[in-house]
């Protein structure tokens, strides 16, 4: 049950933790815009449908009240979830809200294992919470980006037909390891979907949607870099000249690749987990990310 607490004087005077509202998300954006992260207003409100979210509100000496802190945990199936878009305001650093913060989104995943991305600023919290690095991740974006339009033999990409949608989300199943299905259903609303196709057979697939300064692609599904190269491709030449952004895991060995077709590593990260990390069907990968507060 979502319940306000007033945080302890010792920690931030006149703040209380409630649970985030629609009306909340403005100022949200706002504090994002303040870090110079790219989220749209649109990108906050699909994270505050898909998640448990909270805010920190402020009191203000003249008894105005304020949003001063955020942040969203999405449950992706029974056993996990994933945990992002953290925000305390500057005026209110070092007084212990973020720890308040996260332990209240720990306390939302219950028993869940719970997976994030964090910057170098943030993994100290997260470590001491129990979060330990299983990867790393890394942003590239660009308007310059071209890429080869070679299809690998015997392959061609396709629009994602309505009857595969099942298909799909046990396909992200097995490659992400966790049962996705309510959040990749909601996605589906806003992205556009391609298929690699194989003699008939599904190999891999990749999503583009609006998203921050632009467009970002991802997820992207494939048994092998060369079929994910190729839907990646098939994105970027389907938006030349576009703002476009893709969050690729160290493991997948694609960051020299990105950069060689004008997609700039911009940031890297880390992934962390806290509790057992998933365990995907090795037949499979996740090339690329929804993004780095869903996963």
């Amino acid at each position: 049950m979502h319940t306000e607490s007033t945080l302890d004087t010792t920690q931030a005077d006149r703040t209380t933790l409630r649970p985030m509202r629609a009306t909340d998300l403005p100022a949200c954006h706002a504090m994002s815009l303040h870090l110079h992260w790219p989220h749209r207003l649109a990108d906050w409100q699909f994270h505050h449908q898909v998640s448990s979210s909270w805010a920190v509100e402020q009191e203000q000496p003249d008894g105005t009240l304020n949003v001063a802190g955020s942040g969203m945990l999405c449950r992706l199936d029974d056993d996990y979830a994933s945990l992002g878009l953290v925000i305390i305001a500057d005026a209110l650093q070092g007084r212990g809200l973020g720890r308040a913060m996260m332990q209240r989104l720990l306390a939302d995943a219950g028993s869940r294992n719970v997976i994030l991305n964090a910057t170098e600023a943030g993994r100290p919290l997260y470590e001491k919470l129990g979060f330990v690095v299983t990867d790393t991740l890394s942003q590239h974006q660009s308007t310059m980006a071209s890429a080869p339009a070679t299809l690998p033999p015997g392959t061609h990409i396709r629009p994602l037909r309505p009857d595969e949608v099942p298909a799909l989300l046990a396909l992200d199943r097995q490659a992400s390891g966790i049962d996705r299905s309510a959040l990749l259903q909601a996605l589906l609303k806003l992205a556009e979907v391609v298929v690699l196709e194989r003699q008939g057979q599904v190999a891999g697939v990749a999503f583009q949607r609006e998203f921050g300064r632009g467009r970002v692609i991802g997820p992207v599904i494939a048994s092998n870099v060369e079929d994910a190269k190729a839907l990646i491709a098939y994105w970027v030449n389907a938006y030349p000249g576009a703002y476009l952004r893709i969050d690729v895991p160290g493991r997948t060995g694609l960051k020299p690749w990105l950069q060689e077709i004008g997609l700039t590593c911009v940031d890297d990260v880390v992934s962390m987990c806290r509790g057992t990390p998933p365990k995907a069907d090795p037949t499979w990968r996740t090339y690329s990310m929804i993004n780095q507060a869903l996963g």
